[in-house]
């Protein structure tokens, strides 16, 4: 039996939503993001990041650029005691089919071989519904964040809904028995 994993989606979950985010002085860390990190830190899950940052095909950043607001995204959970166990990105554009942009399970496939991960026995959290997509296709448990960016209707299809991430990972412990 592998491991579990708990994927997350970056942008309106973990950080507020910059439109094509170019630089880490744009990061800004959400409520209970961290909190809710430490949580899942503590259960002894595997935390990763998926998320698509077609940004850079589009030309708007570099993968270099992505490097160092992820750099920051680190630091600042770990100025709080939350760590992360992987970041995956797929930078590709949509129009480009790629097998790792969500909602497609690329990245989330890609976790599972690189973790000894058991996808069904893991949780995908997330805003949107190439979230919700990409959770369910993997085999996961679907936990829905809604942030302004949530399609219309999109909580009543998750199986799980909690307002932020901290309450996020403790339906994630519930669900655990912990």
């Amino acid at each position: 039996m592998g491991e579990v994993a708990v994927f997350l989606d970056r942008d309106g979950l973990i950080c507020r939503d910059v439109h094509y985010m170019r630089h880490p002085d744009q990061f800004e860390l959400l409520p209970g993001a961290a909190e809710g990190i430490r949580r899942l830190n503590g259960l002894g899950v595997r935390v990763i990041v998926v998320t698509n940052q077609s940004g850079i095909a589009r030309g708007y950043f570099t993968e270099e650029d992505l490097r160092r607001i992820h750099q920051r995204m680190e630091e600042e959970l770990g100025r709080r005691g939350a760590r992360l166990d992987a970041i995956y990105y797929c930078p590709h554009h949509p129009d480009e089919g790629c097998p790792c942009r969500k909602p497609r399970t690329g990245m989330l496939e890609r976790a599972a071989r690189d973790f000894n991960l058991d996808l069904k026995r893991c949780f995908m959290i997330g805003d949107r519904r190439l979230d919700l997509e990409a959770g369910r296709r993997a085999g996961c448990t679907f936990i829905l964040v809604p942030s302004p960016e949530t399609e219309e209707g999109l909580e009543r299809e998750a199986e799980l809904v909690a307002r932020d991430l901290r309450e996020a990972a403790e339906l994630v412990a519930r669900r655990m028995g912990r």
